[in-house]
């Protein structure tokens, strides 16, 4: 690859990354807004957690057909559309005026968002080699997570100055912009790569190579970590890390919002630290296994530890959010499993069980939460937080167990 186009390369994967920080706000905001939803609305857990899972739901729901899109009409087009479809997603969020129609617009976020990181990985593939796979995604996800960082501090500043309203509506235009952004400086290929000469595959073609990526042979043993790993993580610092640390600890949503960021600059550190490492290590399966067994032993601890002092929710969520950074690993592991003809398909297919682990466990933990009386005061009890940390720690030291039966896959090896 000439230095122009390596450029050229890191410009395209560049805009696909600052597209992407409106997805990770958006799924993050309600860790922020949770209560002041419950509150308004007049909804409970149950509710609060179906609401933050619509839009995982839908974020999964589109990975199977814009896998089809990617494959056969580029991540450029594809994008480009559905961040369109994001953006009304948001604008209906924004302006609803009840449960049901705020359930809508985060779906429809959801499903518009969903082809954000997959795109971004198609793209990486195909304009570099495979050993940059792994560091130039952990990129395009540290920069997403600029998104993150403004759905804690900022975001709560945000709302007492604004209200929540007109935050969302400037990340809404910002969606729109970030849209045709895409479709103006995104090139699906480089010049003379197979894909800009290939012939458009038929229906029939497209679903046999569907059915030729779920036939691969041990990739459910590495799904089985994805639809768990990243739904833990997010069900704490996405939706119930602030709720938690405002009714157990008695933090105020700006103290919280502070936990909650530095939660987020770790993963961002975690990200650049861990991303490497593979090649490094030459090992992607036994990194992923490590962060996920330290993740399940933090849980493990706040479900055990009655009446901790303050200061070990606050190192937990930000030891979670460095060591969660390992599940990058996860995805460069299934990334190797497909032949290029594949890869927006297969992609699809394993970032389909990461958003639906996510939307099935942020929902079941608002169950969880629901089935234990609230205190006087409205909140929830510190034995319901520490139920639902056990749960997802049997939960992770299960799907570790499962993934370890995978066989590695070595950088060395597509050398």
């Amino acid at each position: 690859m000439t230095p122009a186009l390596r450029r050229q390369g890191l410009t395209i994967v560049g805009t696909l990354a600052t597209a992407y920080v409106a997805s990770h706000f958006f799924r993050a905001s309600n860790v922020t807004i949770g209560l002041d939803l419950m509150r308004d609305l007049g909804i409970g857990p149950e509710a609060l957690g179906a609401l933050t899972g619509a839009f995982f739901f839908g974020f999964s729901a589109m990975q199977l057909p814009c896998g089809f899109f990617f494959d056969r009409y580029g991540p450029r087009l594809t994008v480009f559309g559905m961040l369109l479809l994001a953006a009304l997603g948001g604008a209906i969020f924004t302006l609803a005026p009840n449960l049901t129609v705020l359930v809508t617009g985060r779906a429809l976020m959801g499903a518009g968002f969903g082809v954000m990181l997959i795109g971004s990985m198609v793209v990486i593939a195909r304009w570099f080699p495979p050993e940059w796979f792994s560091t130039l995604s952990a990129m395009v996800m540290s920069i997403g997570l600029i998104g993150n960082l403004m759905a804690t501090s900022p975001l709560a500043w945000g709302i007492e100055a604004l209200g929540w309203r007109t935050v969302f509506g400037g990340v809404v235009a910002f969606t729109a912009v970030a849209a045709f952004a895409v479709l103006l400086i995104v090139r699906d290929a480089p010049p003379g790569h197979p894909f800009l000469a290939r012939q458009p595959e038929t229906g029939r073609e497209m679903l046999r190579g569907l059915l030729e990526v779920l036939r691969t042979r041990h990739l459910p043993l590495i799904l089985v970590l994805n639809f768990t790993n990243y739904a833990c993580t997010f069900t704490l610092q996405g939706l119930w890390g602030g709720p938690w640390l405002r009714e157990s600890y008695g933090f105020s949503r700006i103290e919280s919002g502070h936990v909650l960021l530095a939660a987020v600059i770790a993963y961002q550190a975690g990200i650049l630290t861990i991303g490497p490492l593979d090649r490094i290590l030459d090992t992607r399966k036994w990194i992923a296994a490590f962060g996920t067994a330290v993740v399940a032993c933090i849980m493990g601890t706040l479900a055990l530890w009655h009446d901790a002092p303050s200061w070990l929710p606050v190192a937990a969520i930000v030891a979670i959010g460095f060591v969660s950074a390992s599940s990058t690993m996860v995805m460069a592991h299934a990334r190797s499993l497909f032949p290029d003809r594949l890869i927006g398909r297969g992609m699809a297919t394993v970032n389909a069980t990461v958003m639906l682990g996510v939307a099935c466990m942020q929902t079941l933990s608002g169950v969880i939460l629901g089935q234990f009386a609230p205190l006087a005061s409205g909140a929830r009890s510190d034995i319901a937080y520490r139920s639902l940390f056990g749960f997802m720690a049997v939960v992770l030291i299960v799907a570790v167990s499962v993934y370890s039966r995978a066989p590695d896959a070595k950088p060395s090896a597509g050398r």
